[in-house]
């Protein structure tokens, strides 16, 4: 039996889903608590001869708010010591920096997940590590030897580029601020609007002889969203170029952008294509320009 609180029986992305996770395992799961509130004695309740393990898992792509109550990562290893049950912690986006710094929302670093004594830490390479598209367990020997000669370890070890890809995003967190600087996930969450100001002006010049009366330019405030199974409810102040057509529908715009080479990812708001200058760099600007520019080219008017 894998005892879990219901409030962290979360869903990821593609509707893979925690109980679908324990059936295919074939563990049975054992949920404890309720959806806003579970409390450290509903853990002990739970435990039974057929224990064998306690899982935390980090709501990394939702929060419950409001009557909420939830036993800790540091009681639940505590729990698991006293009877000798292995404790698990489903860490979810794997953040190695301290984000509350650069003005985030906190989210639990995988070295203060550790230092908790957590017999294991399951995390992403992507997300917030910023790496390749991986998962990486963590934790003590006696548990990932365990891991090591599982047959399904081999089937589902990482290739050598991915491997490598790994290492050398790992190496830049010897340096935080070049991490924040060179991780592109980090550098666009810490950018402060000053300079994607900036970033918005030299995309008008470029654009300013481009257009040939078709639509309107503006550059404006704007609301980022981290997105990405990460920091749910953080909202970053940015700046956004917003192109308004002037004879055409600002759908086909829309459609032309994300149908280029290379593909342009916009959203639409009041019948405005909006750019967010927080997901583009500066060295992107001239290739973005010139594929607005061609987009434009191939529009009819209405």
């Amino acid at each position: 039996e894998v005892i879990v609180s219901r409030g962290e029986l979360v869903e990821i992305g593609g509707a893979f889903r925690i109980p679908d996770v324990m059936k295919r395992s074939g563990a049975l799961l054992r949920e404890v608590g309720t959806t806003n509130r579970t409390h450290f004695d509903d853990y002990q309740k739970a435990l039974g001869p057929h224990t064998a393990l306690l899982l935390k898992v980090h709501t990394s792509n939702f929060r419950v708010m409001g009557f909420t109550s939830e036993v800790s990562l540091q009681d639940l290893v505590q729990l698991g010591r006293e009877h000798q049950i292995p404790v698990v912690d489903d860490l979810g986006s794997g953040c190695l920096v301290d984000l509350s710094q650069y003005g985030l929302e906190k989210e639990p670093t995988v070295q203060e997940t550790i230092k908790t004594g957590v017999d294991a830490v399951t995390i992403s390479g992507d997300k917030l590590l910023g790496g390749p598209q991986a998962g990486i367990i963590l934790g003590k020997k006696k548990i990932l030897d365990l891991f090591k000669i599982n047959p399904l370890t081999r089937a589902l070890r990482i290739d050598k580029l991915t491997l490598g890809a790994l290492e050398s995003t790992l190496l830049l967190y010897l340096d935080e601020k070049r991490a924040m600087e060179e991780i592109p996930t980090l550098r666009m969450l810490s950018l402060d609007t000053k300079r994607l100001k900036k970033r918005g002006k030299q995309l008008l010049k470029r654009l300013s002889g481009m257009t040939d009366e078709k639509v309107t330019l503006s550059l404006k405030e704007a609301v980022s969203q981290v997105g990405g199974g990460a920091l749910p409810l953080q909202e970053l102040p940015t700046m956004a170029v917003a192109i308004k057509p002037l004879h055409f529908s600002v759908n086909s715009l829309e459609e032309n952008l994300r149908k280029g080479d290379p593909p342009i990812i916009s959203r639409i708001s009041k019948e405005e294509l909006i750019l967010d200058m927080r997901t583009v760099f500066d060295e992107e600007i001239p290739l973005l320009a010139a594929g607005i520019e061609k987009a434009l080219k191939y529009l009819q008017p209405q």
